[in-house]
């Protein structure tokens, strides 16, 4: 059997395994969830590759020449090793990688407090030759050349990234357009309901029909009312001004910051009049996002849904539900929503110190430009891969089936979504300091602690200039 039989075989069997880490991460973790099916016919099809394909490991490109230092351990430095504990044990194996060649650091944290290891880690000269980044502080080391190195260098070309999801090359690159890392998944998001809700105060029965009614913020924001009066003001639509927020902020038009200056175009007040309808006609409950009661939420009637991406649909939903066989499991469907966005997400770089570019760069093209490995692992895992030929042929495969959502394809619906998401010219290195300010902001605006909508764009510029120090804010 060849390297890439070898390879669809072995992670179509690790199904089992892989799900069995689905609740270690929770909300940050990408995972999703599938049934048993899916995992069958993962193996089914790797079955049938070994049998029915003469390929040749030739058949595969090993990619062009590596310009970095090669042959030494290849030490992982990762913020969760949700997926790395999937990831690492399906390449050793596949491409022959003996254990005592690969040690990793693994700090089991997120947001800020993750990237503030890391700088402590370089700071100290210890051993990393590839790197996680989590989505929103990745430019931060993409852009700094002491740290990480340009994908070139590893042999990769602009040509192995083309069947990337276009927002997932954009966020890989640095402020020069060059490419420094790449990704194993997409985190396109949609909206997430209970059905059961959805027919008693919408007479809503499929997907189809909920898409219709919230396919624009107006039409979500005229649902919501009619699910609260329905409920005798009971039901909230959504659970989090937070959810709404990642939807809305992924369809900006302009970037945060412009010439080197704080941009607040027409966009910021028109989410903050959404975000007050929202909150005071109790459209939105009041429930803090990644608090305690955010994922309880999903087993009362209070709310009728989440803005989720491609990690909420495993052990995040699972929770929301009650678990399996919960007082919800199974109530929910997903729609594409008000507007495409995407929602985490993590990206793969290599150390510019590096003596191990061999194994790097063979396990980014294993896990990030090969469609075929890509496949079976979007399968095994399950996981939502950054490989549209390999989303697409799981689509119309109709090999996916989520028992958290009655049965349907969760990749089906946010395929639309991943394809639709523009961020050219849009992505800035303080995106993430940015967002959190201005949600901060609203929040407070629409608890009362700021009068207006003026003195909430002042207090977003505020807190912008405190934050982001390098910027002119106006």
């Amino acid at each position: 059997m060849n390297k890439l039989k070898r390879t669809l075989a072995l992670v179509a069997t690790l199904a089992i395994s892989a799900t069995a880490f689905v609740g270690c991460g929770d909300e940050e973790s990408s995972s999703t969830a599938s049934n048993s099916e899916s995992s069958s016919q993962a193996e089914e099809s790797s079955a049938a590759e070994s049998e029915g394909d003469s390929s040749s490991d030739a058949d595969t490109p090993a990619g062009g020449e590596i310009t970095l230092p090669t042959g030494g351990t290849m030490t992982i430095l990762t913020w969760t090793s949700d997926d790395l504990k999937v990831m690492l044990p399906t390449w050793q194996e596949a491409e022959g990688v003996d254990e005592s060649r690969v040690a990793t650091k693994d700090y089991g944290c997120q947001g800020g407090e993750a990237s503030a290891n890391y700088d402590q880690y370089f700071l100290g000269g210890e051993d990393v030759d590839m790197m996680f980044l989590e989505a929103d502080w990745a430019l931060k080391y993409l852009n700094d050349d002491d740290v990480t190195a340009p994908l070139s260098a590893l042999g990769f070309t602009d040509a192995d990234f083309a069947d990337q999801y276009a927002y997932t090359t954009e966020i890989s690159k640095d402020s020069n357009g060059v490419i420094k890392g790449t990704t194993w998944q997409a985190a396109p998001g949609g909206w997430c309901y209970r059905t059961d809700l959805a027919e008693k105060y919408l007479g809503v029965k499929t997907p189809e029909e909920m898409q219709a009614k919230v396919s624009d913020w107006t039409k979500f924001q005229d649902t919501a009312k009619e699910v609260y009066e329905a409920s005798g003001n009971k039901t909230a639509l959504t659970v989090t001004l937070g959810g709404i927020w990642q939807a809305f902020a992924a369809n900006r038009t302009q970037p945060w910051v412009k010439d080197n200056k704080l941009v607040v175009d027409d966009s910021c007040s028109t989410f903050i009049q959404l975000a007050k309808n929202m909150r005071d006609n109790k459209y939105v409950t009041e429930i803090e996002q990644w608090g305690d009661a955010w994922k309880p939420a999903g087993q009362t009637d209070d709310t009728m849904g989440y803005f989720v991406s491609t990690w909420g649909f495993g052990s995040f939903l699972l929770d929301a539900a009650g678990g399996e066989g919960g007082t919800t499991y199974g109530k929910w469907n997903v729609c594409e929503g008000p507007a495409p966005y995407f929602w985490g997400g993590t990206w793969l770089a290599c150390s510019a110190k590096t003596d191990a570019a061999d194994l790097v760069a063979s396990f980014m093209r294993y896990f990030t430009v090969n469609p075929d490995t890509m496949k079976a692992y979007a399968l095994a895992k399950p996981d939502y891969v950054n490989n549209k030929t390999a989303m697409q042929a799981i689509v119309d495969e109709k090999s996916n089936s989520n028992p958290l959502l009655g049965g349907q394809d969760q990749f089906a619906v946010l395929h639309e979504n991943a394809q639709n998401i523009n961020l050219n010219g849009l992505i800035t290195p303080y995106d993430a300091s940015i967002k959190s300010a201005f949600m901060s902001a609203v929040d407070k605006y629409c608890k009362g602690e700021i009068a207006d909508e003026a003195a909430c764009i002042e207090e977003f510029k505020n807190q912008v200039a405190t934050a982001v120090t390098d910027i002119t804010v106006d």
